[in-house]
């Protein structure tokens, strides 16, 4: 790999480790667990391995780098390519396996866990330095940097895939505004993402970290979910089926709309803040639970945020609110106000399934899925990537089938095709009455 002229010299993972080979060996052993329940990858990296596919290119990457992460980055340089990865969030990483994908000849890693926002972009700049010729984010962090830090690399640049909700947010924010200047995927808006890992992933891994590290149950409780959309949708009908009382707060009519049609208790978040007893906030938006409504809440409250950034819940203000400020347990934060009431807050407010300790992240074959569709869109990108000009793009619906039929296959599930009749009437328009 050639490398840029940055200022931050930001050292691969394998250098800032004291015990590296137990690191590399637990490393390895979260991701062969995972390896086993990941029938799509396994399929799509028998292909890479055989086809080569990637041969020559340099793919960066800035994911949540723990074990099923871990799967996806070697699938693609199995494909071939040179990978430079780091993480995208400073709480999300796994030091064993960041260190055990450095191992690779064709990984470098740069992701740690626990880093400041110097190191955090240091060690995406560190990425950027082995001038890819495709970008996979989730966030947007990565594509952000390029274009505000390194245009000249832009050239380059083939295209990328971006994996979240609020990463794509940002994208088609930049593309409206004429920004964005090479191609990308919109994965998250895909059916095999939104589907399966906004609705079930987030749902079932937000729940479970935080009851794992309160150690309190849901039952009975009131729920109040901050957004519903499929994130906020997982979220709520996980926390029903636990038997928590549902209270969803949102801004968009239709949605508050079928919030309310499936039966859960819709109202403004300045009413929900009296009765709540835990906060999850999924907007991808920032100053969701503000000032007014912490001054509202009751003793005891959790406070936990599912979204990416760790802006939905204004913790400055909270800070300034709060008497006292400790540690109530590993990942809960008590901040006790002047009347005595404890609001706490969990993994500092950042994305709760990756970033409370003992996190795990979504479950493995829902993520199995999402990256499956991240793989054949590299693959799209540089098979076909002259057909897409600068700006966010759909997910091709056939390599979105091509995943679902993968695991479809892999479940033992068959189903239905249209019969030559059926696709003739279902592509015609003069059938009338």
């Amino acid at each position: 790999m050639t490398e840029l002229d940055i200022e931050s010299e930001y050292p691969p993972i394998s250098e800032q480790l004291e015990d590296l080979e137990s690191a590399r060996e637990e490393g390895r052993r979260k991701m062969d667990w995972a390896a086993q329940h990941m029938p799509i990858l396994e399929s799509v990296r028998e292909e890479f391995v055989a086809e080569q596919p990637f041969a020559g290119e340099r793919i960066a990457m800035a994911m949540h780098v723990e074990a099923k992460t871990a799967m996806l980055v070697e699938t693609l340089a199995e494909g071939g390519a040179e990978v430079a990865v780091t993480g995208c969030n400073p709480l999300s990483t796994h030091d064993d396996v960041s260190a055990a994908l450095d191992t690779h000849e064709n990984i470098t890693s740069y992701a740690k866990r626990g880093v400041d926002d110097e190191e955090y972009y240091a060690a995406i700049e560190a990425v950027i330095a082995h001038e890819p010729t495709i970008t996979v984010d989730d966030g947007m962090d990565l594509v952000a940097a390029i274009h505000e830090d390194y245009p000249e690399l832009i050239d380059g640049i083939i295209g990328g895939c971006e994996e979240t909700t609020t990463g794509v947010h940002r994208l088609r924010a930049m593309d409206d505004d004429g920004a964005l200047e090479y191609p990308v995927f919109a994965v998250n808006d895909t059916p095999m993402k939104r589907l399966f890992d906004n609705v079930h992933g987030t749902g079932e891994s937000s729940l479970a970290s935080i009851a794992m590290t309160t150690n309190l149950s849901w039952a009975g409780k009131n729920v109040v979910v901050a957004g519903y959309g499929y994130c906020g949708k997982g979220v709520a009908k996980k926390a029903a089926g636990q038997n928590a009382n549902v209270i969803v707060t949102e801004v968009e009519p239709r949605r508050a709309l079928e919030a309310h049609m499936e039966g859960y208790d819709v109202m403004p978040m300045d009413e929900a803040a009296e009765v709540g007893d835990v906060f999850l906030t999924t907007t991808g938006n920032r100053d969701v639970v503000v000032e007014e409504h912490f001054e509202k809440m009751k003793d005891g409250v959790l406070l936990a945020n599912a979204g990416h950034f760790d802006i939905e819940i204004d913790l400055d203000a909270l800070d300034d609110l709060a008497v006292d400020r400790y540690e109530a347990r590993d990942g809960v934060e008590a901040y006790e106000m002047a009347d005595g009431r404890r609001l706490n807050v969990i993994a500092e407010g950042r994305l709760v399934n990756l970033a409370a300790p003992i996190s795990l992240g979504h479950p493995v074959e829902v993520m199995d899925q999402s990256f499956g569709v991240q793989a054949v869109c590299v693959r799209e990108m540089l098979e076909n990537g002259d057909e897409y000009g600068p700006g966010v793009h759909d997910v091709p619906d056939e390599l979105d089938k091509e995943i679902a039929e993968i695991k479809l296959e892999a479940e033992g599930v068959e189903f239905d095709s249209l019969t030559d009749t059926q696709r003739d009437y279902m592509d015609s328009w003069d059938h009338g009455t």
